[in-house]
């Protein structure tokens, strides 16, 4: 049963693979630089400072040039050439002289660090590994994290939000046969997707914040968790040694 649970996994990791390997955007809700200024700027609250930076899942570097100004050292990392391409050339148009970036996946990037982090961070990431992958991910981490480090991860899909918000329950025009044709039209979707051997949620996995409490507790961590600013659906996880 475990077997083919993990089978199943695998084909879904591998369709997201593909569907971001030609990717040159982040997917964020808006590409406007005034929304994606916004959002910055609540991460970089949350992130309290530091001076090195480790940004896993950089993407096309939409937030991370943004990071550049608050801290001496970045590094952006991404498996995706061609989201790398992309935070390549912004790089270069906003002068940022402090950011590295390195091709690799969550699994290979610890290989390729020669130095450790004041912050640890991944956004729109979590939700892509599993509940192993992100043990891993934050055993490894740790390794690299400096004195009184954090690790930051933003916007993980709340499974207790995130199907009311995929229904339409937080839209403006709700109302209940608009909440019924969103039902029916998930329910087509994930038998379309099962039929198919895609995932059932092209978002990802979403993960309870008690799960990533026991993993982080089991490293000797410390967790909050605040909800997510500008996705109503999702919220992250600072984690960090007392």
């Amino acid at each position: 049963m475990f077997g083919k649970h993990e089978k199943n996994v695998s084909k879904q990791k591998d369709f997201w693979i593909e569907f971001f390997a030609g990717r040159r955007d982040g997917g964020h809700r808006s590409s406007a630089e005034e929304f994606i200024s916004m959002e910055a700027k609540e991460k970089l609250f949350h992130l309290d400072g530091g001076k090195t930076l480790l940004d896993f899942g950089c993407g096309a570097g939409e937030l991370l040039v943004y990071y550049a100004p608050e801290y001496e050292q970045l590094v952006g990392v991404d498996f995706s050439s061609s989201m790398l391409d992309e935070a390549s050339k912004k790089i270069r148009e906003r002068k940022c002289g402090n950011i590295s970036l390195i091709q690799a996946d969550d699994k290979t990037v610890w290989d390729k660090l020669d130095s450790s982090f004041d912050r640890i961070t991944a956004a729109g990431v979590i939700q892509y590994l599993t509940l192993q992958e992100i043990d891993n991910f934050i055993f490894n981490a740790s390794k690299f994290l400096n004195k009184g480090g954090k690790i930051v991860l933003f916007d993980i899909l709340d499974p207790r939000l995130y199907p009311l918000w995929k229904i339409g329950l937080f839209s403006q025009n709700a109302n209940f046969l608009n909440i019924l044709r969103k039902v029916g039209f998930e329910i087509k979707v994930i038998l379309s997707a099962s039929l198919n051997n895609r995932p059932k949620d092209i978002l990802g996995f979403s993960h309870n914040p008690n799960t990533i409490k026991k993993i982080a507790d089991k490293y000797n961590f410390e967790t909050i968790f605040v909800q997510s600013m500008y996705y109503e659906y999702k919220y992250h996880a600072i984690i960090y040694q007392t």
